[in-house]
């Protein structure tokens, strides 16, 4: 909904949240449901109420538990029976600098006791995350501590451990580290948000007096959009690809008209430079793994001549895909996603024109069009957007853009090849095929929860979910790695099936669309079938739940040689087969030949 999309108007959101809510009901958005219990150190009702607004329109369907006013330690570390039956997917916790008990300190009081209060009030949450962890096994969400609204002993009060902003930034810091110690545990950075909204206003009193809001009314849908940056990142929500204009986008000025040299980009101006900085924010997004492509109305030389400018930080290889022609920049962003074999809406399409803005938000439903009017708040909006919010980072992440080009390889070599499954035998295919380990956990849950299409259940995993699975003996458990004459690709398949008898139940079967029509599927069947014949298992029972997005895959356990058992009105479906007659079914991939190491 164009009404939640950054920035977007606090005033307006807290005025018709109510109407919103009901029109997000009522659109038809098939939306995964997420338990998630609000801990709060103050009042959370406006929160939650905003906080569910932008998860609905990123495909969530939130239901809460909130702790009463102030309860969040009670209800944590005593076992609140209604917690306890939430049974949550997901707990954020809510504290801010009003909730620190342990300071100021006199100034009298000794190194050693402000020490000692550092670690009570740290050790007041570490045992709190860890009691959470342990009881309900999650993701977490842990507000960090804005500045006070004061400093008692001015300036000094940075740097001596007596003051109010020492012991917040100390506080801080012990919770950066808890985080980058533990799995499924996240930081909400208030410190940085309530610093771009400005203390003064972040701080008005008055909200604290009335309604225990530890920060103004005006400011809650900032926080509440901040916060579901985060969910809507740990469920797979992000978008994958940033759509790039060029003229008066990633450089200023028409060079069809302007010429190479005509155009600003570098540093010899105020103007040049700021087109520069636009596309190094954008070379960083790609080395986190988001793909770059051109979305241009261009003569294909002329892009070419701007992308090859002395100046210019962004060059043709940084990007997997070029479209620069007459063409409607909607019918180019559907093209590209086909090429690349993803979802138009998980684009973000930045323009500096807004009549193109208009017409491709009309026409590409979900895609997003971020608003601005010059590169310095490009660069901001895209920033604060958070569509690309970074919580887990993998090897293959940072090799994203040079897989998707492999690809393009591959393609350009498939034509010199008259037979398909002569070209299936050229690209000299491996694939490693094995059970979970602790290395390549983070990238199977992240696959989770990124994949759509090639995804029969969609199921989704948080990581302490798929620590429990790695260690069931009741669940047989494939990941796929593949590796070709371009590349290696990394791990682009996974499937989970449990145990009951002589009966496998395929819970989750995904695949990334990277290696679509590779034979990557068979190779998954061959070893999944192989390790059920070790455990004495006698049949397979898979599971197809539809979506508006895996289409694709309605049909696969049919092409598998499974026999359907039921059909559902919703387009649900079970699948059989009995693997007492099963033959081989790859033919083009070597498995299991090589050990992978992961980077």
């Amino acid at each position: 909904m164009k009404e939640l999309q950054y920035p977007f108007d606090s005033s307006f959101l807290l005025k018709k949240r109510r109407k919103i809510k009901r029109v997000l009901l009522e659109d038809g958005t098939q939306r995964i449901e997420k338990r998630i219990a609000v801990l709060g150190g103050s009042t959370t009702n406006d929160i939650v109420a905003m906080l569910e607004l932008f998860l609905l329109d990123n495909g969530i369907a939130p239901v809460f538990y909130q702790s009463e006013y102030a309860q969040y330690w009670q209800d944590a570390m005593f076992d609140a029976p209604e917690l306890k039956a939430f049974q949550p997917d997901l707990i954020f916790i809510h504290t801010t600098s009003r909730n620190i008990t342990e300071a100021p300190l006199p100034l009298s009081a000794s190194a050693q006791e402000v020490k000692d209060a550092l670690e009570r009030q740290t050790s007041h949450f570490t045992q709190m995350w860890k009691h959470l962890t342990e009881t309900y096994h999650c993701p977490i969400i842990q507000n960090n501590f804005e500045m006070p609204a004061t400093r008692l002993i001015g300036h000094r009060d940075v740097w001596d451990c007596h003051g109010m902003v020492w012991f917040v930034n100390e506080l801080n810091r012990s919770f950066a580290q808890y985080a980058a110690e533990h799995n499924d545990f996240y930081i909400h950075d208030i410190h940085y948000l309530s610093a771009c909204y400005g203390l003064d206003a972040w701080h008005d009193a008055t909200y604290w007096y009335l309604y225990k809001y530890a920060m103004t009314l005006q400011a809650i849908p900032e926080f509440a959009y901040s916060l579901a940056r985060i969910i809507r990142s740990i469920y797979g929500k992000n978008k994958k690809v940033l759509a790039l204009d060029l003229d008066n986008t990633l450089w200023g000025g028409v060079i069809g008209d302007d010429g190479q040299e005509g155009i600003a980009i570098g540093q010899e101006t105020a103007e040049a430079e700021a087109y520069a900085e636009v596309q190094e924010y954008c070379k960083a997004q790609k080395q986190l793994g988001v793909l770059l492509t051109v979305c241009s109305k261009n003569e294909p030389e002329n892009a070419r001549l701007g992308l090859t400018h002395p100046d210019s930080v962004l060059h043709e290889e940084d990007f997997v895909a070029i479209q620069a022609n007459w063409k409607p920049k909607d019918h180019n962003l559907i093209q590209t996603a086909q090429e690349l074999n993803l979802l138009p809406e998980s684009f973000v399409f930045v323009d500096d024109n807004p009549a193109e803005r208009d017409i491709v938000s009309a026409q590409i439903p979900g895609i997003a069009v971020p608003e601005f009017d010059s590169p310095a708040e490009c660069i901001r909006v895209l920033d604060r957007s958070g569509y690309f919010e970074t919580t887990t980072f993998s090897a293959t992440d940072a090799n994203r853009s040079e897989m998707y080009r492999a690809n393009a390889q591959r393609a350009q070599m498939q034509q010199t090849y008259a037979n398909y499954t002569d070209y299936l035998l050229g690209l000299e295919m491996h694939a490693e095929i094995r059970d979970f380990t602790p290395v390549t956990l983070p990238r199977i849950v992240q696959l989770t929860n990124k994949s759509n299409q090639f995804n029969l259940t969609t199921r989704r995993y948080t990581q302490s979910e798929m620590e429990q699975v790695a260690a069931d003996p009741n669940r047989i458990r494939l990941y796929g790695r593949l590796r070709d004459k371009f590349g290696d690709n990394g791990i682009v398949s996974v499937v989970i099936g449990e145990i009951a008898g002589d009966t496998l139940h395929i819970e989750l079967w995904l695949m990334s669309c990277r290696v679509l029509k590779r034979d990557m599927e068979l190779a998954m069947l061959d070893e999944l079938v192989a390790q059920c014949k070790q455990h004495g298992i006698r049949r397979i029972n898979g599971y197809y739940y539809q979506t508006t997005k895996n289409a694709m895959v309605r049909e696969l356990f049919g092409t598998f040689g499974f026999t359907k058992t039921e059909q559902f009105e919703n387009g649900d479906s079970t699948w059989t087969m009995d693997i007492s007659t099963y033959e081989i079914r790859n033919h083009v991939i070597r498995v299991n030949e090589k050990e992978y190491q992961e980077t």
